[in-house]
């Protein structure tokens, strides 16, 4: 089993019908190793903190973006997105939809073109069209922890 019917359903439970494909979503979480994740939480009950926690669990490296931690899965918070220097192959949004877009920019200065992840009921559509023109790969509206489960390795 490849996961892939169950990842169809969650697209299918999406918003956003120009998400990537079933293969593609497959192939964006084997692919990727690095994850910026804005907005991550210091309170283990939210899923702010546990979807991160999960993912580095399953060995992709995390890096905490939130001004308001200093510490959080044994790592340093950076303040921004601004403040992450090293290369991140995605960056995972837990912020509101009117936030997202701003974040979203931000994600789109980046030199190595991350994929743009905006969690479950996080929306930003003006923003992920135009990042989709300029050909970043942006999902919305879908649980990362969700996709990755559906997956024989999750």
């Amino acid at each position: 089993m490849d996961g892939l019917h169950e990842i169809q359903a969650l697209l299918d439970e999406s918003g956003d019908r120009d998400n990537p494909t079933a293969e593609e979503m497959k192939g964006i979480m084997e692919s990727v190793r690095t994850i910026a994740v804005v907005g991550i939480s210091g309170n283990p009950e939210k899923h702010a903190r546990r979807v991160p926690a999960y993912l580095a669990s399953r060995g992709y490296e995390i890096i905490p973006v939130n001004p308001f931690l200093d510490e959080v899965l044994g790592k340093v918070a950076k303040d921004s997105l601004k403040e992450v220097t090293e290369p991140v192959d995605m960056v995972l949004v837990f912020r509101p939809s009117e936030e997202a877009a701003q974040v979203a920019e931000l994600a789109m200065t980046r030199d190595e073109h991350p994929v743009i992840w905006l969690q479950k009921e996080i929306r930003a559509d003006q923003m992920a069209a135009i990042a989709r023109g300029l050909g970043f790969t942006v999902v919305q509206d879908l649980c990362a922890y969700e996709v990755h489960k559906a997956l024989p390795a999750g």
